[in-house]
């Protein structure tokens, strides 16, 4: 019975009671209805909507989807180990089909279908909720970081992708990194500016440490000092999330999302971070060829529109550097930020240390004297002792063992090598006095360009080199 028909009845039900037999069976012999029908009809007059048993479909065989069901099941069971923002999308399932499969005829919705059924079963589905919105040309950017695995030489490793998007005319930059220190968030930015032709007028971030120091009442935050004077350097306006909340920056979520579901996956590999950085920059690039779903420009003609709207960039770029003054210590190394690094200078020197985000620069009286790669572990120190021992004539007599020190290990000297900057130790006026007890080796080049192994103590040129 339909929903109307229903409704009359349970109508002349009511009547039938009120004005003719007035007895619940007496109404039932009468129209031929069942007693609880009477009584529900009496109890109200819009009659109740029972879901209807659900009918039991067929299963459908699909021939056409037999040559890739192996596939796409390979690949949504390896997704299980994956990490969970860089799992396979129906439409990247597909990709690869036409790619790896290419005699495999299968339409896109069978496929989004089969994986929606499969992920399912295996628990891998999930709901996101978009709001769109309306931005002016150049008015706003925002920025995020995101984490995502890659294969470097071979090694799978964590990496820390800083990304910042345009919200008017969806372009984005992607740039990775070890860690998200102060000094790569600030090399990225400057990296973004220059990709895009220009600064936006407002940046809007979550409360990063890199930026903010402490959250206060509102959407008032005290940031830190670096990051004050690297705003006012680019001349860009800053504001914060409210904390937990995402969704104020569901662009440059979204943005995350999209460019590790279709560049990171599968976990891509590069021989070291600077091949990867140039794959994303790739990728970045690509991504201006396509067309934002409800509008009519692609992102790259959207951009070339946006450049003009743009805040000039900076005549010089910013001092990325964080600068600290250590003194080299008896075994030829400085401490920098919990780690030690080796520099070619007497102990006690005073030195200048300038932190980037991927070196540390020691610097003597306006030179660079050593550049190591940054390590991001604490109290690091060598396996061995790379120090030279202090006595003169062991000095003087294992100068041979110094290919074997650790400092040396990957060293590059602007003279073309070690054993030609310390050539004057043998010099013809020393070799006389060279088993002399309270002798000094002398003579060792001042530019030696260190690029040991970072943050080894003692793994230096030692305290006995003065």
């Amino acid at each position: 019975m339909d929903w109307r028909a229903k409704v009359e009845l349970f109508e002349e039900i009511r009547r039938e009671y009120e004005f003719g037999a007035g007895t619940v069976l007496g109404v039932a012999k009468k129209l031929g209805v069942h007693r609880r029908m009477v009584r529900e009809a009496l109890g109200n007059a819009v009659p109740s909507r029972r879901k209807k048993p659900e009918r039991k479909k067929p299963e459908r065989k699909r021939p056409w989807l037999a040559p890739a069901r192996h596939f796409i099941d390979a690949v949504l069971e390896s997704d299980r180990a994956a990490p969970r923002k860089q799992r396979h999308t129906a439409h990247r399932i597909y990709q690869r089909l036409r790619i790896e499969l290419p005699g495999c005829e299968v339409a896109e919705s069978t496929i989004r279908r089969y994986v929606r059924e499969k992920k399912a079963a295996l628990g891998l589905t999930g709901r996101k909720v978009c709001v769109p919105q309306s931005y002016a040309w150049g008015s706003e950017a925002q920025v995020d970081w995101y984490e995502a695995y890659a294969d470097l030489g071979g090694e799978r490793q964590k990496l820390q992708v800083f990304s910042l998007r345009s919200m008017a005319s969806g372009a984005a930059f992607h740039r990775a990194y070890l860690r998200a220190t102060q000094q790569a968030f600030l090399e990225a930015h400057e990296m973004a500016f220059r990709y895009f032709g220009g600064v936006f007028h407002r940046l809007r971030f979550d409360n990063l440490t890199a930026a903010v120091k402490k959250i206060l009442r509102g959407y008032q935050r005290e940031e830190t000092a670096r990051f004050i004077a690297f705003r006012s350097h680019w001349g860009f306006a800053a504001e914060f999330c409210t904390p937990a909340e995402a969704h104020e920056k569901g662009g440059i979520e979204g943005e995350a999302g999209y460019f590790r579901r279709n560049h990171w996956v599968p976990v891509p590999q590069a021989r070291d971070l600077e091949e990867l950085n140039r794959q994303l920059l790739g990728a970045c690039e690509q991504d201006q060829g396509r067309t934002i779903a409800g509008r009519e420009q692609s992102i790259g003609m959207a951009l070339r529109a946006e450049q003009s709207h743009l805040l000039p960039l900076a005549r010089e770029g910013f001092d990325l550097a964080e600068v600290s003054f250590p003194k080299v210590d008896g075994s030829g190394c400085v401490r920098v930020r919990t780690n030690f690094y080796s520099a070619p200078l007497p102990a006690d020197t005073r030195v200048q240390a300038k932190v980037y985000a991927d070196r540390v620069e020691i610097w003597h009286e306006g030179a660079a004297v050593a550049c190591h790669e940054r390590c991001y572990s604490r109290q690091k120190q060598g396996s061995g002792s790379g120090a030279l021992p202090g006595s003169a004539g062991a000095e003087a007599r294992r100068l041979g063992g110094i290919d074997a020190a650790q400092a040396v290990a990957g060293t590059r000297t602007l003279a073309g090598g070690v054993r030609p900057v310390l050539g004057s130790v043998d010099s013809p006026a020393r070799q006389a006095s060279r088993h002399a007890a309270d002798d000094r080796v002398a003579g060792v080049g001042e530019k030696v360009w260190l690029r040991a192994v970072a943050g080894s103590r003692g793994h230096g040129f030692g305290g006995g080199l003065r």
